[in-house]
């Protein structure tokens, strides 16, 4: 078992127990066919992952392939800094387009606005995304290096409030340590895929910073399972983890952020529970 199978396991084993259920609440989420989507819920929640012992992956699903939509994904927010589904290879943002192809001013749009950043060198004017390398690279004592994209000025024209919304990266004896911040958590659809994401983000920082990865702190404010997808976890939690050790590889020396590329990463010793299907996952929108 992977220390991501166990956090899933034990965060959806305390969500189907305890949470909180919003039937009764109005809820904005519809299912494709207009009915609400409610789901059980409970509040404040923090997983660690120790990124150096293991890559995040969870076993009880296939995630071989679904890995590297996660990376392309990053890479959109976090490399390109693009608003544009044109320029993401996966369609899990099709819903939220709108007639120019965009998302709003969300996710990359934010962390390409530059600001007036303090510096050892006095003010230089940069992103977030840069900011966050310069003082890995020339400050890694700070503990301000911090990024927010929930831009309450331009929540307005947002397609979709960002969900992963902050991070702080913190240096401690030669390792890189992420916390990541999320107001809202789609167990089934998006844990996996989120851990992931960040934790191979976390990978390329450390790597163009001379650091090595450390812990991967992931907060959630409201993790939830959606209705229609109980059954499904309830399948996942019945199956067997594998015994692996999943391994981050990547193949580009670079000490470039900007030179990393989705066919660069290759993942040693995975492997899923196979007998497991639970085929076409509904999306609430």
């Amino acid at each position: 078992m992977t220390q991501a199978d166990k956090n899933f396991i034990d965060t959806c084993k305390e969500i189907l127990e305890n949470g909180y259920s919003s039937e009764g609440t109005h809820v904005r989420t519809r299912w494709e066919d207009g009915s609400e989507a409610n789901y059980i819920s409970i509040v404040g929640v923090s997983n660690k992952y120790d990124v150096s012992k293991e890559f995040p992956m969870i076993t009880l699903r296939n995630n071989s392939k679904t890995i590297y939509k996660a990376i392309d994904e990053i890479l959109w927010i976090w490399q390109k800094k693009s608003n544009n589904v044109k320029d993401l290879n996966s369609h899990i943002w099709d819903q939220w387009i709108d007639e120019n192809g965009s998302i709003g001013k969300a996710y990359g749009y934010q962390l390409g606005k530059k600001y007036q950043f303090k510096t050892k060198e006095g003010i230089k004017e940069m992103d977030q995304v840069d900011y966050v390398l310069y003082l890995l690279k020339n400050d890694p004592s700070s503990r301000r290096i911090m990024t927010n994209i929930f831009n309450h000025e331009e929540l307005k024209d947002m397609n979709l409030e960002p969900c992963a919304y902050g991070t702080q990266w913190l240096v401690k004896e030669g390792k890189l340590h992420l916390i990541l911040n999320q107001r809202s958590q789609d167990m089934l659809t998006a844990n996996g895929w989120n851990v992931m994401q960040y934790a191979a983000l976390q990978y390329m920082f450390a790597q163009v910073s001379g650091l090595k990865v450390g812990t991967l702190t992931h907060n959630i404010g409201d993790c939830h399972i959606y209705d229609r997808h109980i059954p499904l976890v309830k399948q996942l939690l019945d199956a067997e983890p594998m015994d692996v050790t999943p391994r981050l590889v990547i193949n580009n020396d670079t000490k470039d952020f900007y030179s990393f590329k989705v066919e660069d990463f290759e993942i040693q010793g995975y492997d899923y529970q196979k007998e497991v299907k639970i085929g076409k996952i509904p999306v609430a929108e």
